[in-house]
């Protein structure tokens, strides 16, 4: 009989240039699920990424320290416990300009794609 369950035991780790740590649990690259993916990050002080329009939602959990989002116009900061979700197409850009190391998690509906990402 098959089980009913996986168990993670090795997220794939996107490669990156900017200090940036992604552990993707599930998503394309490590089961081919393109419908969900869930990705650990943590990203080091100064860090940010260009604009985006992605073609998913993106849930973010913060677990500790604070990231900033520059949702359209709008600059919104959060902090360890919160949490967020943002609509698909919708122009964001993520960034940590703190003193410390933000830990959070992603979930994105489809999986992320680099191709649906939309980065300027």
């Amino acid at each position: 009989m098959s089980k009913k369950y996986k168990i993670q035991k090795s997220p794939f780790v996107v490669p990156t240039t900017d200090g940036k740590l992604i552990e993707e649990h599930w998503g394309r690259a490590t089961d081919g699920n393109t419908a969900v993916s869930i990705a650990h990050m943590v990203a080091p002080p100064g860090w940010s990424e260009p604009f985006q329009t992605p073609e998913f939602d993106e849930y973010t959990y913060i677990i500790r320290g604070k990231k900033q989002f520059i949702i359209e116009d709008e600059t919104l900061i959060l902090e360890t416990g919160q949490s967020i979700k943002i609509d698909r197409n919708t122009r964001v850009q993520y960034s940590n300009p703190f003193n410390e190391e933000c830990e959070y998690m992603s979930i994105c509906t489809p999986a992320f794609s680099p191709d649906s990402v939309n980065r300027e």
